[in-house]
């Protein structure tokens, strides 16, 4: 099995490249742009959107270039075996001279084929079909969903249906633009919006009608929360950042749990629990022993931007149906924590993992394992659901209905999996992406 980190020739993952800064000047710049006060402390989740995000300085900025647009489809049928795909995509990296192809991207049109028959085979139809993408890259979703729409679908499905793209990067949306413009048919049912889907005023009003929401890879690259505690019993702690004094060094701060945002993550991930039952009171006495024999700091990741995500995407688009895949574990992390994140960049033609998230300042990417048990609860809470569960003596019905498949499973439910079959049997897109999944959830009658 091979475990996946980004689609590239010979370890099938290559790192992002962005222009280095002046540390000192970059530490500044990003302190000041989070909170326009130069020095002061900001939040985790603050400096890695400023490292990924920042539009002069951060990682995706103005890197359209790094994401491979492929002139035409792999004809895998033709390929021998693993062997000689892999050789085929060394020969694609050479010649495009980017940093990575995505899955929609190498597997085109058939993994967005299938994102689009389950999309066909849920949807409700009684209203215009909308979709939303978050993060779109090239636009090669977007062009392939409706090129199946407008092949497949009923006539009136493709002729009324609105596809959006919401793209923080103004190089990405352009690139999006002519993507979908090679199908003129396509552009008056296609815009782009670059925003920040994060950002709850750049939805506007509520839209209450049936929709999906799209996001490829989007998860693994929101901004996360760190939190820490000295031993194995003491109360978590917030981690804030600062530039330590002159030096051009940042340093981690301890702070008592205040955020409201980290807050409501720690408690759906029932960390804020204290011992209930017998048996819990034995694990917290047995904890407490240790931490007085056998000390040891915790730290743990907090999906504190896939919360503020679903939160917005919730409240804007309250009878959403969502489908997002990304990776459910990473290899090789160096970063310490649970749900640590794998920090990389590209240093003389050579992806190099970080040993700090410190280190990243704007040349380097940071991406995150989705823990999908987790997102679902975390999904049925943004509905409204888990509250009402809290609240409610009885029990509330849930309104949301979810599945979690292995990307393979989706496949060979949704998709052609005999389109990226080789002669040999190997099949890319079933062998290789063990670690990784998709997730769906639909609403239910069950919403006001």
């Amino acid at each position: 099995m091979i475990s996946l980190r980004r689609s590239s020739p010979s370890s099938l993952y290559v790192g992002r490249v962005c222009l280095r800064q002046p540390f000192r000047f970059f530490c500044s710049t990003f302190f000041s742009s989070v909170d326009n006060v130069g020095d002061k402390p900001i939040l985790v989740r603050d400096f890695i959107h400023s490292a990924l995000y920042d539009r002069n300085y951060g990682y995706f900025a103005k890197r359209s270039g790094s994401v491979g647009v492929l002139d035409k489809s792999i004809k895998f049928n033709q390929l021998q075996g693993r062997s000689a795909y892999l050789q085929y995509l060394d020969n694609l990296y050479k010649q495009n001279d980017i940093s990575w192809f995505t899955p929609v991207e190498l597997f085109k049109p058939w993994y967005a084929y299938g994102i689009a028959e389950a999309i066909l085979r849920t949807a409700n139809f009684s209203v215009p079909l909308k979709i939303y993408e978050i993060g779109g890259g090239s636009g090669t979703c977007a062009k392939c969903i409706m090129d199946y729409m407008m092949l497949n679908a009923p006539d009136r499905v493709y002729k009324n249906m609105t596809y959006v793209s919401v793209e923080i990067s103004s190089s990405l949306a352009k690139k999006q633009q002519e993507t979908v413009g090679e199908v003129g048919s396509h552009l008056s049912r296609f815009r782009v919006e670059c925003r920040d889907a994060l950002d709850r005023s750049g939805w506007g009003n509520v839209d209450s009608q049936p929709c999906w929401v799209i996001m490829l890879e989007v998860l693994d690259n929101l901004p996360h929360d760190l939190i820490y505690s000295p031993n194995q019993i003491s109360p978590w702690m917030e981690v804030w950042l600062k530039i330590q004094g002159d030096r051009p060094q940042i340093s981690e701060l301890y702070k008592p749990l205040r955020d409201p945002l980290i807050e409501r993550c720690i408690k759906i991930m029932d960390m804020d629990r204290d011992p209930i039952t017998w048996g819990d009171r034995i694990v917290s006495s047995t904890r407490h022993i240790l931490s007085k024999l056998v000390p040891k700091s915790r730290r743990v990741w907090t999906p504190t931007g896939c919360m503020q995500l679903l939160e917005v995407l919730h409240w804007a688009l309250p009878k959403m149906s969502l489908i997002a895949s990304d990776f459910s574990f990473l290899p090789d992390v160096k970063i310490p924590g649970e749900n640590a994140p794998l920090v990389s960049t590209k240093k003389n033609g050579r992806t190099v993992d970080l040993d700090s998230y410190l280190d990243a300042k704007g040349d380097a990417d940071i991406f995150f394992p989705t823990d999908f048990s987790l997102l679902k609860r975390i999904d049925h809470h943004c509905s409204g659901w888990l509250k009402e569960h809290t609240d409610s003596p009885s029990m509330p019905v849930k309104k949301r209905r979810t599945i979690t498949l292995d990307t393979a499973a989706f496949m060979e439910e949704f998709g052609l999996p005999l389109k990226t079959r080789t002669k040999d049997g190997y099949n890319p897109l079933l062998d290789d992406f063990k670690n990784t999944k998709f997730y769906l959830s639909v609403p239910t009658h069950n919403t006001k």
